[in-house]
């Protein structure tokens, strides 16, 4: 219900965004093109191609298969097709903004006029006009550098994570996460295999993958376990599904695949991790359902994890890949030391750089990105490296993270939090 109540408004910003740019475009019109049958013919023909991009993206698309590749028609017809819905959608709640600030300046100079007239001048209409025009267009610049290279800007994130009861061997033992892949046009094979070896490069100790390999069409999954199967860590490559591997249909299809490619994928299973006669006890399960987002009964309630304490170790460190952070209050309550998750995107369209709050993502979850901390335990909350809707990120670049275990006392040399 809350997910219901976030996507309403968005779809209200999202149909007056298109009057409104179309109002604004008959008006530009008018004031630029002085001959009638002139103004008619680019009307026209600026109104047949609105209406030929939204045809070829709605109907055109169905019945397409999910390319693991960027094709002419993603990069012509559906990249700019979905650059204009998200960026004039948000440039028109700016527009919202900015009337909703005017109106309340209004009020006020009806209260309390101003004691200089001169201060309402032309030049000051100009500057505030020329600020609020820069404004709206913030949105479309945004939304270019999300798409041509906000997306594939990785950031590889080192983070230590301090476990009490980590066992002396695993001191400094080093675990690199990749999430919500979402193979696709926008995230294609060669760019995965690129993060790979990114990712081999670092010489993790261990690599866990936290779900969303697909998005919704199951056919690309072989290819993204094909893109996968060449990581390589000396204790192995585990994961777990995400919610979007559940609605592509592919969970038990994905988990044979990477099972054959020699990754292990955990679903409501533990094993543990042995080193020098000491070990730690991974943990994996299957997208918990939420209150925000739910993939139907067989799977775990992210509030009451159901059989959760039977794929725990008491005496040993339990680490949780669990690709739903809201899991996290419940794992803290048990007991797991660190939960590792993805599905937000970090909010993907986030403006992080004005203030971590500001995040779509945080309309459904508090655990947007990064590293929390409660009673109980820890929870790191992956960006993912994939797009969902909008192949753009904006303020919330893609991720690896690779993460340091260390006992309680001084970091060791050379490693900080970034």
């Amino acid at each position: 219900m809350p997910f219901v109540f976030a996507i309403a408004p968005v779809f209200f910003l999202f149909i007056g965004s298109q009057l409104y740019f179309l109002i604004r475009g008959l008006i530009w019109a008018r004031q630029r093109i002085r001959s009638q049958a002139w103004r008619v013919t680019a009307v026209t023909l600026v109104v047949l191609l609105y209406f030929g991009y939204f045809a070829l993206n709605i109907w055109g698309a169905r019945g397409r298969p999910e390319t693991p590749h960027m094709t002419p028609w993603d990069a012509l017809v559906v990249a700019p097709f979905r650059w204009w819905i998200f960026s004039s959608t948000v440039a028109f709640m700016v527009v919202v903004i900015i009337w909703a600030i005017r109106g309340v300046a209004r009020l006020f100079r009806g209260v309390a006029p101003t004691a200089d007239p001169a201060a309402s001048g032309s030049s000051r209409r100009q500057f505030l006009e020329a600020t609020a025009s820069a404004a709206v267009a913030a949105p479309f610049v945004a939304g270019a550098y999300g798409l041509l290279y906000g997306r594939l800007n990785l950031e590889t994130v080192h983070r230590p994570i301090v476990l009490p009861n980590l066992p002396k061997a695993f001191h400094g033992f080093r675990i690199a996460q990749l999430s919500d892949i979402h193979i696709g046009p926008f995230m294609d094979e060669e760019e995965i295999r690129k993060y790979v070896r990114i990712a081999n490069s670092l010489k993790p100790d261990l690599i866990v993958l936290t779900g969303d390999f697909l998005t919704f069409d199951p056919s690309p999954e072989s290819a993204v376990v094909s893109a996968l199967s060449g990581l390589r860590a000396p204790y192995g490559v585990f994961g777990c599904l995400g919610n979007h591997d559940v609605w592509a249909r592919a969970e038990d299809s994905l988990t044979e695949r990477f099972g054959q490619a020699g990754v292990k994928i955990l679903r409501q299973e533990h094993v543990p991790i042995r080193n020098a006669g000491e070990r730690f006890n991974l943990i994996g399960i299957d997208y918990a359902n939420s209150r925000s987002i739910s993939v139907g009964s067989g799977h775990m309630d992210a509030l009451r994890l159901q059989g959760m304490e039977q794929l725990m170790e008491k005496d040993a460190v339990n680490i949780l890949l669990s690709h739903n952070p809201e899991t996290f209050d419940r794992a803290a309550e048990l007991g797991i030391d660190l939960s590792l998750a993805g599905h937000t995107h970090g909010g993907q369209l986030a403006l992080e750089f004005i203030s971590p709050e500001i995040a779509p993502t945080r309309i459904v979850t508090p655990y947007v990105a990064g590293w929390f901390q409660k009673p109980g335990g820890q929870l790191y909350v992956n960006r993912g490296i994939g797009t969902i809707a909008a192949p753009m990120r904006v303020g919330a670049p893609p991720e690896l993270t690779v993460y340091e275990l260390v006992r309680p006392g001084p970091l060791p040399a050379g490693r900080s939090s970034v």
